[in-house]
């Protein structure tokens, strides 16, 4: 949630919809504002969006560098509020005022009733799991899908600090050959002859997620959440190297996969 996603927690507040129309710079300093600030914490509308956003901030943290996606509860802002002897609007409009109305709030719609990632863990234990996330581009400043391959071999095999982890190679088999196998691509997946040569060298140590950021480069000016991730050395697609460091070497061997490719052999 941030001050020009999709969602955050004034975006149906008459104070905010006042100023809602003008640029980030503008409303961030509309924001400052004591009286409209007063209006914003005091003032709550009951909306049915309102009345949800008032349940959702027990839940709702600020989102760090490098991004955490399991705190612990007692960080939220309501917690962190509390600690402090404030309302929690109070602390939220501060926290989204940050980094020139850049800063992001983190709130884990599903998955999290338990204050933990655990039954995320059972569930990519289950060998019926398909690891993968997409939903057609609908909520493009809303989520951020991208990260999820790096953040499941960085939190899971390496940085989990609030459960047990997972094996590194058990998370690229679930997603590299148990996932081409579960939608027919059975060209790939394995490092052997015969198969597709595509091929990421990873330097784990140096493995980060940065901050999710809003870009707006699609059509019309749409804008969307795009996440960088630091420490993929090479990327090589049907044998030819397609990212180098991070950065696109500008080679796009690719194809559009029509039908079921036949098994290697």
């Amino acid at each position: 949630m941030g001050l020009d996603a999709s969602v955050h927690p004034f975006a149906a507040h008459p104070a905010y919809c006042e100023i809602g129309h003008l640029p980030l710079a503008e409303r961030v300093a509309l924001l400052g504002q004591p009286e409209r600030q007063r209006r914003l914490v005091d003032e709550r509308p009951r909306d049915e969006f309102s009345q949800w956003m008032d349940r959702a901030i027990a839940r709702t943290f600020a989102l760090g560098r490098p991004p955490d996606y399991e705190p612990d509860p007692a960080t939220s802002v309501t917690a962190r509020a509390r600690g402090q002897g404030r309302n929690a609007y109070e602390l939220v409009l501060e926290l989204l005022r940050q980094d020139d109305g850049r800063a992001l709030l983190y709130h884990p719609f599903e998955n999290y009733s338990g204050g933990s990632l655990d039954v995320v863990r059972e569930m990519l234990l289950d060998e019926a799991t398909v690891l993968g996330l997409g939903d057609a581009g609908a909520h493009v400043a809303t989520v951020c899908d991208a990260s999820s391959p790096t953040a499941l071999i960085t939190h899971w095999a390496r940085d989990r600090v609030r459960g047990g982890r997972l094996p590194l190679e058990y998370l690229v088999r679930r997603q590299t050959r148990d996932a081409a196998r579960a939608v027919g691509l059975l060209d790939r997946g394995v490092l052997a002859a015969g198969y597709k040569g595509d091929i990421t060298v990873i330097d784990f140590a140096a493995l980060t997620l940065e901050r999710p950021e809003l870009a707006y480069d699609l059509p019309a000016g749409g804008k969307r959440l795009a996440q960088r991730a630091r420490g993929y050395r090479h990327t090589v697609l049907s044998g030819v190297e397609v990212a180098r460091d991070d950065t696109s070497t500008g080679a796009l061997p690719g194809v559009v996969v029509r039908g079921t490719p036949p098994a290697p052999g």
